[in-house]
């Protein structure tokens, strides 16, 4: 059985946009009519250039191939054009064909991906979600006015946890700019103390607060932010400074009682090692579809468990990360919660054959073989993302509190 060939989509979510504006998926074919699906999440660059780097990968790396031979696979495109380092753009290509070789694998075997890495450890998975607006009216998400917003972000995670969440995840400090990391203004840091301190008051004991930032403060600015911060317990306060630097990392994670979550903008068990190294986290949340894809994600596993830290897989992109996500969460004993999109449905539910299972805050794992769920071609065919645009956007001046919506 070797691969044949290829197929890219780049899929147009429509608004809300929850999950991102756009998913770039990838088919592998083997020559005896089995097929995989892949998704290469963060390249940085537009969707229709995504496609064409993971196709030039796959001709000269892949067809031909056995898709047993991952590891071998993986080397090799890792290494290509003498790379060997850990970056974005091929690891979210290299992540997209990997998850596509073990739904092939899985798939082969009559095996879900979860029973060939170790089996089935969590019957269920926790899961949680970004706090957003209510669109039932239709209209654009705007995270920065509902996660700063100190009346509308309560009513909201109420609305999550009447459905079943017993999670939520919020950034008070937004926007996010590329000038970053910065000093928050006295003002910026009131209002995300009264944003948690409110959301507290309405979660309880029964919810988790996840302080989900993106790498926006300074080491100094994050230590001030989080002792505002700990009366609240939250559960995690996610990337408090840029990733690129895990020794300042360092410095916030011992400067806090608040557990440090991270990973979600690293790339290969290079980086995780690392952070763990480091103890800069304690809660690891790599993207399947950047990172190296599903048998990266349990190496990374396996070294986070040897350091007591927890996986927390992230997820803000399609439907085959989240797939290649839970069958990692599934047969890792130091699983902790799953990232979701809401509960995986609308466009979510309908780019699926079969939607991702959610009940009462918990993602059920399929049983079916491969990664457990197969792309509808027709909807995707019908859903092209034709715009140029790279996700996400970035503040492009440096932020001062004018410019924070306060």
């Amino acid at each position: 059985m070797k691969i044949k060939d290829v197929r890219t989509w780049a899929v147009a979510n429509p608004p809300p946009h929850h999950g991102g504006p756009y998913w770039v998926f990838v088919k592998l074919t083997t020559d005896n009519g089995i097929s995989g699906y892949g998704e290469a999440y963060g390249v940085p660059f537009s969707p229709d250039k995504v496609r064409l780097l993971i196709e030039d990968v796959v001709q000269r790396h892949v067809i031909g191939q056995s898709p047993f031979q991952i590891e071998t696979i993986w080397r090799i495109v890792y290494s290509s054009g003498f790379g060997q380092h850990p970056e974005f753009t091929m690891g979210g290509i290299l992540s997209s064909i990997e998850i596509a070789l073990w739904d092939i694998v899985g798939k082969a075997l009559n095996q879900p991906v979860y029973n060939l890495l170790g089996g089935k450890v969590n019957e269920r998975l926790r899961s949680y979600t970004y706090l957003y607006p209510d669109n039932s009216a239709g209209g654009e998400m705007n995270v920065t006015n509902i996660h700063g917003d100190p009346e509308i972000a309560p009513k909201r995670a109420e609305h999550y946890m009447k459905l079943g969440f017993t999670a939520v995840g919020f950034d008070p400090v937004m926007p996010m700019g590329s000038f970053d990391p910065r000093q928050l203004s006295l003002e910026s840091l009131d209002n995300a103390e009264l944003v948690t301190k409110n959301l507290r008051e309405v979660a309880g004991g029964k919810c988790d607060l996840l302080v989900k930032t993106h790498g926006q403060m300074t080491t100094s600015s994050a230590i001030r932010l989080a002792r505002r911060l700990e009366k609240f317990d939250p559960l995690w306060l996610e990337e408090p400074t840029p990733p690129e630097n895990r020794t300042e990392m360092a410095r916030v994670a011992h400067s806090t009682s608040i557990p440090i979550a991270t990973g979600e903008r690293l790339v290969s068990k290079y980086d995780f090692a690392d952070l763990l190294r480091q103890q800069a986290a304690s809660i690891l949340q790599p993207a399947l579809a950047r990172v190296g894809g599903i048998l990266e994600a349990k190496k990374i596993a396996g070294m986070a468990e040897a350091h007591y830290a927890q996986m927390a897989p992230h997820l803000y992109a399609g439907p085959i990360e989240a797939a290649a996500n839970i069958q990692i969460a599934t047969c890792s004993p130091n699983f902790l919660i799953q990232e979701s999109i809401e509960t995986f449905g609308g466009f979510y539910a309908d780019l699926l054959k079969k939607p991702i299972q959610w009940q009462d805050g918990y993602i059920v794992p399929p049983t079916e073989p491969g990664i457990g769920y197969e792309i509808d071609e027709a909807v995707a065919d019908a859903n092209p993302y034709t715009e140029q645009k790279v996700f996400p956007a970035m503040a492009l001046a440096p932020v001062v509190r004018e410019l924070e919506g306060r």
